[in-house]
């Protein structure tokens, strides 16, 4: 197992975070009246940096894009960065509130960066596919907001450590390090403390949170059947639900029990990559051979 996010979350953490549990009710539902009524604003005072590129990273700005630059800047709404295999970045954002990594295969951009009248910051992005790891101070004042916007749903953040899969299905995963992160959709917001995760299907509500597990185990096995004289072979496998599953370098659909499965080439007798991603950053890579 490989843990590139070493440097940023202590041994045996787990599961996503986004909200500080200080408040309580009261925050949570102040959570909710800003995820219901957002003005799209800018303020040019504001930046988040990219730094610490490591293989194929893309800057986009006005929907153009080019080979991105350490120091790099995202401040306009559309500005964003994308990784692409075995590549990775970090957006720090201004003024040390924290940090933003971006797994391989990541789409980030911005949607909304501006201070508030009483010197709150609030930051808001957009995840389209890929896994995000955020690192961010607590905040002192009340009206400073983070927040990750996925295809299924919200990540409101107040102060803390949390990752975040969003599988090529739109599914959004939360698991929390440290701090308690709200997961918002459909109307609903449910608090994911530390130690907990849980997963967001699009269309749906949030799921109940479950203890975190940062599992990368792989259960599966090899089906072989005859299909009008032809000889057809799946893998079958199973994960922790709220795992990104790529099975030679493919991303995978995995169902809401984290059930999938492949269609392999029979007479190849193949061996087959599978690497498992958890939304802490945590990855294991196994080699299946059929026999």
């Amino acid at each position: 197992m490989d843990n590139i996010w070493d440097s940023f979350f202590v041994k045996k953490s787990t599961k996503v975070g986004i909200l500080s549990l200080v408040g309580g009710i009261g925050v949570l539902a102040g959570i909710m009246r800003v995820s219901q009524a957002r003005d799209v604003s800018v303020r040019v005072d504001r930046w988040l940096t990219l730094q610490q590129l490591n293989g194929e990273v893309t800057y986009w700005k006005n929907s153009r894009s080019r080979p991105a630059r350490s120091g790099d800047r995202l401040q306009a709404v559309g500005d964003g960065a994308s990784t692409g295999r075995n590549s990775s970045a970090s957006l720090q954002i201004d003024l040390g509130i924290g940090q933003v990594n971006l797994a391989e295969q990541t789409r980030v951009n911005m949607q909304e960066l501006r201070s508030t009248p009483n010197g709150g910051k609030v930051t808001r992005l957009n995840v389209s596919r890929g896994r995000v790891q955020v690192r961010v101070r607590p905040f002192n004042n009340p009206d400073s907001q983070l927040e990750i916007d996925t295809p299924a749903g919200v990540a409101g953040v107040r102060g803390t450590q949390f990752g975040v899969n969003v599988q090529q299905s739109g599914r959004m995963s939360i698991a929390t390090n440290q701090g308690s992160v709200a997961s918002s959709a459909q109307g609903k917001s449910v608090l994911v403390n530390s130690g907990f995760q849980n997963f967001t299907i699009p269309g749906e509500p949030p799921s109940d949170p479950v203890p975190l597990s940062n599992d990368t185990s792989l259960d599966y096995q090899f089906v072989k059947r005859l299909e009008n004289r032809v000889r057809r072979l799946r893998l079958e496998g199973r994960v922790d639900p709220v795992n990104i599953v790529l099975v030679d370098e493919i991303e995978q659909n995995i169902d809401r029990n984290g059930r999938f499965n492949v269609e392999l080439d029979a007479n190849s007798f193949p061996q087959v990559r599978v690497t498992v991603l958890t939304p802490l950053g945590l990855r294991q890579d196994y080699a299946l051979a059929f026999q």
